[in-house]
């Protein structure tokens, strides 16, 4: 059979002190560590929040920078375009009026010579003539 004597009291009271000490010198301490790795991790899923979010607000600031340059770039090569098509259209218009030119020299060339041409055969139709005529007749006219 158990008796209860005094010695059950001294080892409810070694019992509780041992509990104090390990609470003190064991559990306390990795429970602080814990609580601090908590806290730390909690701070770093906050950093990781933010830096998600600062992440996505700058590539989309980037997606808006891309296509504003890419419009603004279509843009300009269009008003190059344009500005290009009027240079050939200058361009061509001053070799035509220039080839235009040109061409009404050449014509005015040719009829000046056709009509110096014309006065020098006129000149001598009257001998051509005179000498066809003696050839088919045989004699002077």
């Amino acid at each position: 059979m158990v008796s209860i004597d005094g010695s059950v009291f001294i080892q409810i009271i070694n019992f509780i002190v041992l509990i104090w000490v390990l609470n003190m010198v064991l559990y306390r301490p990795i429970r602080n560590i814990l609580l601090q790795r908590r806290e730390k991790v909690a701070g770093l899923e906050g950093n990781i929040e933010t830096a998600s979010g600062q992440m996505k607000e700058k590539d989309e600031a980037f997606s808006r920078g891309i296509k504003e340059a890419r419009s603004r770039g279509l843009r300009e090569k269009e008003s190059l375009i344009k500005e290009g098509e009027a240079e050939e259209k200058e361009i061509v218009g001053r070799i035509n009026e220039k080839a235009q030119a040109e061409l009404a020299q050449v014509k005015q060339k040719i009829a000046k010579e056709a009509e110096e041409v014309k006065d020098s055969l006129m000149g001598e139709v009257d001998a051509f003539a005179s000498d066809i005529g003696q050839k088919i007749l045989g004699r002077a006219v």
